[in-house]
């Protein structure tokens, strides 16, 4: 921290003026204790006030005419550094409080030189408000970052939001604002009374960097704690640290805390009660990580937190951080990672957050053609500023560090990668060299995923990216932008279309499905069945099933089962997994109800058998994102609408037929490399599921019959809408495990 400079007497009229009109950039100047070799100066501003004393002392302050400046001046060593004053307001009564003008400057040199950098990894550990003890004296350190004000206050419920009370100094050309406010406790809400230095206009703003805020439609920030929370989940970060996830299970349920479930009021839930009610759940179904939807402060629920507005705070719908905090902790301590999706493309233009935060474009790109957003009514992040880059990269390793948090998915990135994403010609800027790639939030994204990665062990960096842009899950060094993972969008367009077709015209789309192969291992890529496709009209998945009922979940249960035998990472919405009829609507839970019935409550058998056979089998998940985890049987049966395939692991190979019609085949025969009984692991029309039990009675002998290129072959029954996945003998001739009942 900065130490204390010597103060002097300066000459006064010029800042007294200035002060007087709230328009001053160092109040410490005036302000607070003055020494020197002849005198103490004192001087407080208190507007309102009837009558100023020192506490210390007694003496009376008098007032200087024609402002809320109350001076006193005796001889050297009369008052304490740290003084306090005792003040009478016009309606009586009396207050006492510490000059917060009599506390030096908090905030190191050698911070503000790493922010002005855009090398400061933790921004968040000096800017915001932070309640801490300087000389033994309680309170809060308030500090902002605007540097085209001409003045910051706080102002809060603490000084009756009067902006003329707590003017702050600014720390020469950083453009970082700061004040020590004795006394002031955490519960407290305050923003930031903001006067530009351009306009003139005052600007009333919530912290960028708050941890806290009030429950919407309410906007102010709160006043909090260092987390101090006590942890339990050491064992979980140690293994996180050692774990291959690469070659690991990933299968991930995606929540939206906010619909998942409510009370019979409607009431949202308690981060807290979610833990109880969602960690039993996913253990039954086998998903090994949740993956929730934005949490941080967001004032319009129809968002879903995509349009942030509290970057640093855990939204107050559910709880507290704490609460929040504790959520993890019990998802941790029962094998249940947590990943957040975290929104760094945009941010709302709600006026009390950080649109024109100091009165000039700042966070934002001041250019509309590469500040705004076409489709969301949003501001894009001006990724070119140091400051901003701070703010975003800190922003993902405070909930990394902060929260233990496993992951991050990153929003949107096709709109941060294109210059021209969403946009006619004409509506948008060239880079430098004259294309549409922005260039700015590229070395950002490089730069985010590289301190995240390189300082986290196991912890993943997910991106939603829909476009072909080359090696987005490759390194930096290579070209690549960085990221564990990407979402597989073309796998899902594709599987999506061909399953929304009635089967009979689904052999003219067979290259959907056996297109994928083609680039399925260019990127370490995640298969996301996600809230997108179930919003806005699209329909729930099980509704974008043709035919009647029967043939809908039967449907759902092969794509389901195409999924979970497919190369990559599983991403499953919340209510996909017990087929609910009605698409997702935010504003209430999901249709619990029909978990009672059997064909959905079958459905989450399903999952469950197919999460387990994806965990235990290394053969489905090792070399999920490498070809030698993959190989056709046949992918040209498009006149049958079958795919077959083998998944593999070292000598071990699982085999998976699909068929795709409502039409039984039997004696359907395929090639096989290895001879010997081959057991019937999963079926998807087993009675089990509630399907037609069409199968093979567990079990397929091979024959000596060379077949498609295979020196053994096996003739199988084929279940309608079904898939078989069957486990081959192993290397060593014994016999294999035998099916999951």
């Amino acid at each position: 921290m900065s130490k204390q400079p010597t103060k002097k007497t300066t000459g006064r009229s010029d800042d007294i003026l200035r002060l007087g009109a709230s328009r001053h950039h160092d109040p410490g100047v005036v302000l607070g204790k003055h020494s020197s070799q002849s005198a103490d100066i004192a001087r407080s501003l208190v507007p309102d006030a009837r009558e100023v004393l020192i506490a210390d002392i007694g003496a009376r302050m008098k007032r200087i005419k024609g402002t809320d400046i109350f001076e006193w001046q005796g001889p050297p060593g009369s008052i304490p550094d740290r003084f306090r004053i005792i003040w009478r307001d016009n309606n009586g009564g009396e207050h006492v409080q510490y000059e917060p003008y009599c506390f030096p400057p908090r905030i190191s040199d050698y911070d503000l030189h790493l922010f002005a950098e855009g090398k400061h990894r933790q921004a968040y550990r000096f800017l915001g408000a932070h309640y801490l003890s300087v000389d033994g004296v309680a309170g809060v350190l308030f500090s902002t970052w605007a540097p085209n004000a001409e003045r910051v206050s706080v102002v809060g419920d603490f000084n009756n939001w009067d902006g003329r009370r707590h003017p702050m100094r600014v720390r020469g050309i950083s453009g970082i604002w700061e004040l020590f406010i004795p006394e002031i406790k955490p519960g407290m809400i305050y923003k930031f009374e903001i006067r530009s230095g351009r306009t003139g206009e005052i600007l009333i703003k919530s912290d960028c960097y708050g941890r806290q805020f009030e429950l919407r439609p309410a906007t102010a920030s709160i006043i909090t704690q260092d987390n101090d929370y006590d942890w339990s989940d050491a064992g979980w970060l140690e293994s996180r640290k050692s774990t291959d996830w690469l070659h690991a299970p990933l299968s991930i349920y995606e929540l939206h805390l906010g619909s998942w479930r409510r009370d019979t009021n409607g009431r949202f839930p308690n981060y807290r009660e979610i833990a109880g009610q969602l960690v039993p759940y996913l253990k039954t179904l086998g998903f090994t990580h949740v993956e929730l939807l934005p949490i941080s402060e967001h004032p319009l629920d129809a968002s879903w937190g995509y349009q942030t507005t509290g970057f640093f705070a855990p939204t107050s719908r559910y709880g507290t951080a704490d609460d929040f905090r504790y959520f993890i902790d019990y998802c941790h301590r029962h094998g249940i990672g947590i990943i957040l999706d975290w929104v760094a493309g945009h941010f709302p233009k709600d006026m009390f957050g950080m649109v024109r935060y100091d009165g000039t474009p700042l966070y934002e790109h001041e250019d509309p053609r590469r500040g705004e957003h076409p489709d969301w009514g949003t501001l894009i992040f001006n990724y070119s500023r140091n400051e901003v880059r701070n703010f975003l990269i800190s922003n993902a390793i405070y909930w990394i560090r902060e929260f233990h948090l496993d992951g991050l998915r990153v929003d949107a990135v096709a709109s941060m990668l294109y210059l021209d994403y969403s946009r006619e010609d004409g509506e948008w800027l060239p880079n430098k060299f004259g294309g549409n790639e922005n260039i700015d939030a590229i070395d950002f994204l490089r730069e985010v995923n590289e301190q995240v990665l390189g300082n986290n062990p196991g912890v993943l960096m997910i991106a939603e990216e829909s476009t072909a842009w080359p090696q987005v899950s490759r390194p930096p060094w290579v070209g690549g932008l960085g990221f564990s993972a990407k979402w597989n969008m073309g796998w899902m367009h594709d599987t999506i279309q061909y399953m929304s077709k009635d089967p009979v015209h689904r052999h003219y789309h067979h290259d959907n499905l056996s297109f994928g192969l083609l680039y399925a291992f260019h990127e370490n890529f995640v298969l996301p069945l996600s809230h997108d496709e179930v919003v806005h009209g699209k329909g729930s998945m099980i509704m974008k099933m043709p035919g009647d009922d029967w043939q809908r979940f039967a449907n759902l249960r092969l794509l389901y089962t195409y999924m979970f035998t497919y190369p990559g990472k599983k991403l499953l919405f919340m209510g996909n997994e017990f087929a609910q009829w009605q698409e997702w609507n935010h504003d209430c839970a999901l249709d619990w109800d029909l978990i009672e019935l059997p064909e959905h409550a079958s459905m989450c058998s399903l999952i469950a058998d197919l999460n387990r056979l994806y965990i235990n089998h290394r053969e489905l998940h090792y070399h999920d994102f490498e070809h030698e985890g993959f190989e056709w049987i046949d992918c040209h049966d498009a006149p049958q609408s079958i795919l077959s395939y083998m998944r593999k692991y070292q000598d071990d190979f699982l085999v998976i037929i699909l068929n795709f019609t409502p039409v039984p085949r039997h004696g359907y025969r395929i090639g096989v490399p290895r001879n010997g009984d081959y057991r019937e692991l999963l079926n998807s029309d087993s009675v089990f599921y509630g399907g037609s039990n069409t199968g093979n009675t567990g079990v397929v002998q091979s024959t000596a019959d060379p077949w498609m290129g295979k020196p053994y072959s096996i003739s199988l029954s084929l279940p309608p809408l079904g898939g078989v996945i069957l486990k081959c003998p192993d290397s060593s001739g014994n016999r294999s495990e035998m099916a999951l009942q």
